[in-house]
Order: structure tokens, then C-alpha cells, then sequence
């Protein structure tokens, strides 16, 4: 699965290219660029989409479903192999790469930005650098236990660990900002 916006540093061109390496269908479920083409990075998105991404929806083994709700995206992801998430540029968080965790869903990504601070290779999916590199990984996606994904969400990201992460970095403060006065 393939689960973000459609702009060049996302790397849907990407995740499909892998994907066919691979033999396996490519779902993507993709936010089309924003309706105000007065953004000049608007109208770069939309025309990369019309002409590079468009003719790919077309080709066989790439379904394009859309934009999937808060309520169909747990459907979207549980239901996937992986999420090939090979982005192009410093990504500071990747909340889908949570999300596919949550779901049980390992993570195939390139190493950038928040990846290997999200994904424990070998444990709850793959990181690589290169195209190539992610499709071998993905041929050995089966070896990530779907439950260590689920495990790893809920014990990092769940609304409980959330908070109380917060909290202590809130008491550091606090107790460093004492110690200044």
C-alpha cells in the first residue's frame, strides 16, 4: 500500500516502480494536490501528477482508490502486506508510518528524515536507501511479525505513551528551569 499525498518527495513514482519489481499490486490511496493552482508548488504537484503519475494509475497492477477517510484508512492499511513508504526528503514525523504500525502493517521506507526513529529494522518493517534495496527488503516482508508492528504502536504512539511522554519532558523542564534560577 501507498498511503500520502501526491507531490515528488512523497515517492509514489517510487513505491510503484518497487512494487512491480517486486510482482505484487501497488493500492494507493492519495490525496490529489490542493485546488489553488496560485501556490507555485500547487501547480509543480499538479503537474507532476498529470504527467507522471496520471499514466501510472492507468498501467496494470496499480489501483488508485483516493483520498481514504480517518474511518477507512485502518481498513486501507490493515488489510496491506506493507506500507512502501520511500520519500525523497527529510520527512520530521511520517504519521502514516504509526498508523500502519497500529494496524499491524509493517513499513518499507527509505532512510530519511523520522524513519529510523519510527521503524526498527528487522522488527517492525524494513529501511533501505535505494529503489533496489527496498524491493529485496520487501521480498522478506513476511519475516516482521504483524503483532511486534501492533506492539510497537501501542507501546509508542498510543494516546496513554503520548501523554506520558509529554509529561515527562513537561517535569524536565520544570526541573531544569528550577535548577536555572
Amino acid at each position: 500500500a501507498f498511503l500520502g499525498r501526491i507531490s515528488p518527495e512523497k515517492g509514489l513514482v517510487q513505491a510503484i516502480a518497487i512494487a512491480r519489481e517486486v510482482g505484487l499490486p501497488l493500492k494507493v490511496a492519495a490525496r490529489m494536490p490542493l485546488d489553488s493552482c496560485e501556490n507555485a508548488n500547487v501547480r509543480a504537484d499538479w503537474e507532476y501528477y498529470r504527467s507522471v503519475v496520471a499514466p501510472l494509475f492507468r498501467e496494470p497492477g496499480v489501483e488508485y482508490i483516493g483520498e481514504v477517510t480517518d474511518g477507512e484508512k485502518a481498513a486501507f492499511l490493515g488489510q496491506a502486506r506493507a506500507l512502501l513508504f520511500p520519500i525523497d526528503w527529510p520527512e520530521p514525523f511520517g504519521l502514516v508510518m504509526a498508523e500502519a504500525l497500529a494496524c499491524g502493517t509493517p513499513v518499507v521506507a527509505r532512510h530519511r528524515g523520522s524513519v529510523p526513529e519510527v521503524i526498527r529494522h528487522g522488527v517492525t518493517g524494513f529501511i533501505g536507501e535505494t529503489d533496489a534495496e527496498l524491493a529485496v527488503l520487501c521480498r522478506d516482508i513476511d519475516r516482521i511479525r504483524r503483532a511486534a508492528c501492533r506492539a510497537e504502536a501501542e507501546r509508542r504512539f498510543s494516546p496513554q505513551a503520548m501523554a506520558d511522554g509529554y509529561e515527562a519532558v513537561y517535569r524536565r523542564l520544570q526541573h531544569t528551569g528550577a535548577e536555572d534560577s
